[in-house]
């Protein structure tokens, strides 16, 4: 059996990922360790032999894929992560890991570690996979023997990891236990959108156009159409409305109510779609006009007599509001002129065989530029340097890309399902080519008890991490509740944890915490992991 692994590594590798993928979906009290079971499905093979091992270009493809998308993807909100609401999360967020940092390094030399092993017990204590990535990239250029030098981190990275993903959920769980909801109140745009019907009789709406109206109360909805007599149409921006008029306003309840207060009073049924003059249709974005523009300069009622009303990415239905920028693949939900949705349809493209295909110039260039900016040596106090390495530098440029959206004719934006299938493959390869390549000797450092000291620093690192975080965001930023959770998750850039996090607070707010914080903890933590090898 052992031969045969040895002499077919592709049958090797797709195993590990197999198994590991299946062990992942286990979940035990509603948690599961999800694609890094993978990690411990090629330790367990890797422990079978010396032999048995994988080829250094696996991990390396799966690690630049995995940044890079992760990096588009974070890219167009990671600017909002410096407004002022963010900007102090993102602080505290650095002075954690910080402070987690100096801990491990304090531990590590007390316990006679090597840095590459104080290094790796970090990464695995804060579960980031990218900082592991450019530990063991510079371990590879900075020592001849590759192997040995890519096996302490390995060794640290995957005795604190189990710990440092159970610490943060009881974290989270007491959390929440704690203060619960209590403080949490939602807003509009957590609520779900809805249809309302207008009938317009106040004397403060009749006469006015629907722009002047739109600002004047700084309504966040759509207005999708309106039935006047027997005729009905897409309002445009000077539309004028007039008594008697039946608007169809699209948005979350509590301002879809607010509007129609205002307009007038609410009709007395919901004014279904006359499809004999208006058409209302999904379609995908996949045409490249409409890609990295927003909504209002795409100006469609004015050039089709059309109107978005609504956009979905990923499994989220967002209230088209004009500041949203389109990417590739999402639907949008178009209302148009029957006559006219057709050149509607041209213009978005609305082909899910263009969505399944990425730009591979694009995509090559913004890797090539992100491997390149990770060569760049960057001076450390004291006369040392540190590179972004294969790690960090893709997901610089991912981010600098993703916010960029589009450059003249090249489009940096993924199609959303081509970017979670691409960030998964890369995921899977590096967490199978590193567990095999360290498998034989995290068994036997496991097994001689020398992993008893990296347990036992990766889960002081952790609970530190956990516990500062907590204080901090509750005593100091007073962050509600359910945000902090997603904070938390975040900072420790574990999907597993925010999964549980949402799970524990019943709704998607999370979520806001987690993309608030995770671009910057991910850099933080590469810097600081390469801090440690310095050091």
């Amino acid at each position: 059996m052992i031969d045969f692994l040895v002499d077919n590594p592709f049958v090797l590798l797709f195993l590990v990922l197999g198994v590991g993928y299946l062990l992942g979906k286990v979940r035990v009290g509603g948690f599961g360790l999800g694609v890094s079971a993978v990690l411990f499905v090629g330790l367990a093979f890797g422990a079978l032999s010396p032999r048995i091992t994988l080829p250094e270009f696996v991990y390396q493809l799966g690690l630049v894929m995995f940044v890079y998308t992760v990096g588009v993807s974070a890219g167009p909100g990671f600017l909002g992560t410096l407004r002022r609401r963010a900007l102090g999360a993102n602080l505290a967020v650095v002075l954690v890991l910080t402070s987690s940092a100096l801990l491990a390094g304090v531990l590590g030399r007390s316990l006679g570690m090597s840095r590459a092993a104080t290094a790796g017990i970090y990464t695995g204590a804060t579960t980031n996979t990218p900082a592991l990535a450019a530990v063991l990239q510079h371990q590879s250029e900075t020592h001849t023997e590759r192997a040995r030098a890519v096996t302490d981190p390995v060794l640290g990275y995957s005795v604190a990891y189990p710990f440092g993903v159970l610490g943060m959920l009881v974290a989270v769980w007491a959390a929440h236990r704690l203060w619960g909801r209590r403080t949490v109140s939602g807003t509009d745009e957590d609520e779900a959108l809805v249809n309302l019907t207008a009938l317009v009789t106040a004397t403060g709406a009749a006469g006015r156009n629907t722009s002047e109206l739109m600002r004047e109360h700084g309504w966040t909805v759509v207005l999708s159409r309106v039935r006047r007599g027997d005729d009905s149409e897409v309002p445009h921006a000077d539309f004028v409305l007039r008594e008697g008029d039946l608007v169809v306003v699209v948005g979350p309840v509590r301002e879809a109510e607010r509007v129609v207060r205002t307009l007038g009073m609410r009709a007395g049924e919901e004014l279904p779609l006359d499809r004999t003059e208006l058409d209302a249709r999904r379609m995908f974005v996949s045409a490249s006009e409409p890609v990295g523009q927003r909504i209002a300069d795409l100006r469609l009622p004015e050039r089709f007599g059309a109107i978005i009303t609504r956009v979905r990415r990923g499994d989220m239905d967002r209230l088209a509001r004009p500041d949203i920028v389109l990417e590739p693949g999402d639907r949008v939900r178009v209302v148009a002129s029957r006559d006219r949705m057709p050149e509607v349809t041209r213009f978005f493209g609305d082909s899910y065989r263009t969505l399944s295909e990425i730009d591979v110039a694009s995509f090559s260039l913004g890797l090539v530029a992100g491997l390149l900016l990770g060569l760049v040596p960057v001076p450390l106090p004291g006369g040392g340097t540190f590179r972004l390495g294969m790690a960090g530098g893709p997901l610089v440029i991912g981010l600098a890309l993703g916010a960029l959206e589009r450059t003249g004719p090249f489009t940096w934006q993924l199609p959303y399902n081509a970017n979670l299938t691409l960030r998964q493959l890369g995921a899977v390869l590096f967490l199978g080519g590193v567990g095999v390549r360290s498998g034989y000797a995290f068994a036997d450092t496991i097994g001689s008890g020398d992993g008893v000291g990296m347990l036992l620093a990766g889960g002081a690192v952790t609970c530190l991490a956990a516990l500062l975080m907590v204080w901090i965001g509750r005593a100091v930023l007073r962050v509600p509740v359910d945000v902090l959770c997603g904070i938390v998750a975040g900072m420790q850039t574990q999907p597993a944890v925010l999964a549980f996090a949402v799970e524990q607070t019943g709704d998607d707010l999370p979520n806001t915490g987690y993309a608030s914080v995770y671009p910057v903890a991910t850099i933080a933590k590469i810097v600081l992991a390469q801090v440690l090898l310095a050091f």
